[in-house]
């Protein structure tokens, strides 16, 4: 250089100390290097950006993993991040040893690190011995970054469970030494290619390569037929392969491609498609890489649709066996929810259904067959299917039961059937006449209606049942006829409801109670979902959602609504006049005497006076057992309470019976066991009478509220 000229450029001056420059942002992924960084990554020697997965496959995997760690020791103590790096050619040999100097920082707002340096070839004292030693020991640690990759991959894969999730997986791959930036997933459909899924490229680019025949001069569908790899090393080993094809391929800008089938058992099911923007020579190594985990890739692919297929299949099911109810009831509504067990199938043996009836009525059917499994969803679409005949023949709903019984008997009681796989059922059945809201209720081993009625009181309705269906061909099932007053709710549910969640039936029905009192306004929809989300999480109205939880049971439940002029759940509803419940106690059913007396203490919740709640229940106790010893007829028990608010109430207990034998008061000695009954309703009772009817009488009493508790009140 002579005096006075002017200085050369910096890139001139680098470029002459064989030292080039590169800059790399983590935020964006991409490193950028000049025309003699360039050419030590063994590049063409021109500048360039690459993307991070090019750069890493130019580089020793333990090098660019030290990189990483220099980087972030460097930016820690505010000094320069110095490595050396093994560069590496097509057969993962050292081609050259750089040394990159460069000075890091990071961006906490983008959360990046951004490294601008230099990198200049480092030359080894005795390179034919130096050589040879770093490619044995690249060799060595490239074949144990492999196995660490390919179990890393194996897991990854191993754990996806559905197709698009595999496809994430695979896109995200970083192979030891190389790595595709793009990425394509072909299926069959029936003689043509499907793109199942790609990495790499823009949206709509598959769009050429879509619904191709099978027959097509393409690489993937070569491999599909043939069920070979096709390796293409070069764009000019692409083109002279394949003519026909090559201008599809061509504007993507690829140096390399592999095409490897996806086989599973025997059967190649599609290709796999990983493209690279520099040369590749797939070496036997390389081959290997790319085989393992295209058998990888094809085995998530087989589970991940196997999976879709089985959850497709039980949606469908469940869609098909669960019906939405049916057209709207006059002066009635009606609601459900389903929600499945989380043992893996999205249906179970739980099942409701709404049926129209011959005379105008309809029916309410819910049931529980035994078990969670395929064999019980699919006894319970056949015995739903038994059941809405039997029904629409116009039958009772104790026949109905009946044959619903024995039918079910015959499909799983036979002489080769193993004991341990026997199944029943349980069910109640409800006709329902909405003009006047009377329930014939038969029940076969099911849970017991709830009612709530329009002032939100709620009382288990007892109803005569039998055994579960199934069990027993010749079984009886009794019915018992219910009143649904205006703006009465009864509620219907399977065992699931009650016993989630570690409850008993006894404690599980004392939640559900809970909510069904607790529950505000008439609405239906609102009320299920309290139901079902208080017991067991948010629901789905007829079809399950993703199923994050592990469900002990299933839960199906119906509400039937009666309308009225209110519900007097709400502050501005006025209250109705009457609370009532109706019971039979039969001769030879002495322990419904039992269920009389817990029935009257729930109807009696809210009254304020123990003692007179304890005197009730003995006056009824009285009064049934009287009929039950001294007469051959059943006793028509009718409770209701009158009034229109607290201190202003009174109770009516009434008991009928068909005997025309009026009652007398007695004078019992002392040692008598019976004959005080009377005179007990004389004593306790405000008023009480007996009243002749046509046939038969009624014995009554009432009792007037008392605002203080006369239990609580010193003696």
């Amino acid at each position: 250089m002579r005096t006075g000229e002017p200085l050369p450029a910096v890139g001139e001056v680098l470029s002459a100390l064989a030292t080039g420059l590169w800059h790399w942002d983590t935020a964006t992924g991409l490193v950028t290097v000049d025309a003699e960084a360039a050419r030590l990554l063994g590049l063409r020697a021109e500048a360039t950006t690459l993307t991070e997965v090019q750069a890493r496959a130019r580089m020793h995997p333990v090098d660019w993993n030290e990189i990483t760690g220099v980087v972030q020791l460097a930016v820690a103590e505010g000094t320069l991040a110095e490595v050396r790096i093994r560069i590496m050619d097509e057969q993962n040999r050292v081609i050259r040893v750089v040394r990159s100097r460069s000075k890091p920082s990071y961006d906490p707002e983008r959360r990046a690190f951004v490294l601008i340096g230099a990198m200049q070839e480092v030359t080894e004292p005795s390179p034919t011995t130096a050589a040879a030693r770093s490619s044995t020991a690249v060799t060595g640690d490239w074949r144990r970054s492999r196995e660490a990759f390919l179990l890393d991959a194996g897991r990854a894969l191993a754990e996806a469970r559905s197709t698009e999730e595999v496809l994430r997986v695979a896109a995200g791959l970083s192979m030891p030494g190389f790595s595709p930036d793009g990425l394509a997933v072909f299926g069959v459909e029936g003689d043509r290619l499907k793109i199942i899924g790609h990495h790499g490229q823009q949206p709509g680019d598959e769009g050429p390569f879509s619904h191709m025949s099978l027959e097509t001069d393409y690489p993937a569908a070569e491999v599909v037929r043939t069920g070979r790899a096709v390796y293409l090393s070069s764009p000019e080993h692409y083109r002279d392969r394949y003519p026909v094809t090559w201008p599809l391929a061509a504007h993507f800008g690829r140096q390399s491609w592999a095409f490897l089938p996806l086989t599973v058992a025997g059967r190649t099911m599609g290709a796999w498609m990983a493209a690279f923007t520099y040369p590749v020579a797939f070496t036997p190594d390389e081959r290997s890489v790319l085989t393992t985990v295209a058998r990888m890739l094809a085995q998530a692919l087989s589970r991940a649709e196997a999976a879709e297929s089985a959850r497709e299949l039980t949606d469908g099911l469940q869609r098909s066996m669960l019906p939405k109810l049916g057209p709207e009831i006059p002066g009635m509504s009606v609601a459900a929810r389903y929600v499945p067990t989380g043992g893996g199938l999205q249906v179970g043996g739980d099942w409701y259904d709404m049926i129209p009836l011959p005379n105008g009525r309809l029916a309410l059917v819910i049931g529980d067959v035994q078990g969670h499994d395929v064999r019980a969803a699919g006894l319970m679409g056949q015995l739903r299917i038994a059941l809405r005949a039997y029904a629409s023949e116009g039958h009772r709903p104790d026949a109905v039961l009946s044959r619903a019984s024995r039918f079910l008997h015959g499909m799983t009681y036979d002489d080769d059937q193993d004991p341990g796989d026997l199944r029943f059922a349980t069910c109640l059945y409800a006709e329902v006449d909405p003009r006047t809201g009377a329930l014939d209720i038969a029940r076969a081993g099911h849970p017991d209606p709830a009612i709530r009625m329009a002032d939100g009181t709620v009382l288990a309705r007892r109803t005569d049942g039998g055994l579960p269906l199934g069990i027993d061909p010749d079984a009886d099932y009794p019915t018992t006829r219910l009143t649904l007053e205006p703006g009465e709710t009864m509620m219907v549910c399977t065992d699931g409801l009650l016993e989630t969640g570690g409850h008993d039936l006894d404690t599980g029905w004392q939640r559900v109670r809970t909510i069904l009192e607790e529950h505000k306004g008439d609405d239906l929809e609102e009320l299920a979902d309290a139901l079902v989300q208080a017991v067991h999480g948010p629901s789905s109205h007829h079809t399950p959602g993703p199923l994050t939880d592990r469900r002990e049971d299933d839960i199906a439940v119906l509400l039937l609504h009666r309308e009225g002029d209110g519900c007097g759940c709400g502050d501005t509803v006025t209250p109705p006049q009457v609370r009532r419940t109706m019971l039979t106690v039969a001769q030879a059913e002495p322990e419904r005497v039992g269920v009389a007396r817990a029935q009257l203490r729930e109807l009696l919740h809210d009254w304020p006076s123990q003692d007179q709640i304890d005197s009730a229940v003995l006056l009824l106790s009285e009064t049934l057992t009287n009929v039950l010893v001294h007469t051959d007829a059943d006793a028509l028990l009718l409770a209701e309470i009158h009034g229109d608010g607290p201190g202003t109430r009174r109770m009516r207990i009434e008991v009928t019976d068909t005997s025309d034998d009026l009652p007398h008061k007695r004078r019992p000695g002392e040692l008598a066991s019976s004959g005080r009954g009377l005179m007990l309703i004389e004593l306790l009772a405000d008023a009480w009478g007996v009243d002749p009817r046509g046939e038969g009488k009624s014995i009554w009493f009432e009792l007037y509220e008392s605002t203080t508790d006369e239990s609580s009140a010193p003696a």
